[in-house]
């Protein structure tokens, strides 16, 4: 599986936006669960990117260290970043 970078950074301009958009509602004041729900949003967007990266990840550099037989240090990362998700 390749990386599909322009998926992503499309994915990532759609968060950016919705940052600004957040950043605008806050200096007009608006409503604090309009607010929150936007911030929500721009998560759901981040996570969607953070599982596509991973994912990308997992079928190209951990399949070749596994594959090669150096899967330690690969398999170390993917527990690291696991540990970071689940906190």
């Amino acid at each position: 599986m390749v990386r599909d970078d322009a998926k992503l950074i499309r994915l990532l301009k759609t968060a950016g936006g919705q940052i600004e958009g957040i950043i605008k509602m806050i200096e007009e004041g608006k409503y604090c669960i309009d607010i929150s729900n936007q911030i929500m949003a721009a998560q759901a967007v981040l996570g969607r990117v953070n599982r596509e990266v991973l994912n990308a990840h997992l079928h190209s550099c951990v399949l070749s260290s596994v594959e090669s037989g150096s899967a330690d240090e690969k398999m170390d990362e993917i527990a690291a970043v696991l540990d970071k998700l689940i906190k």
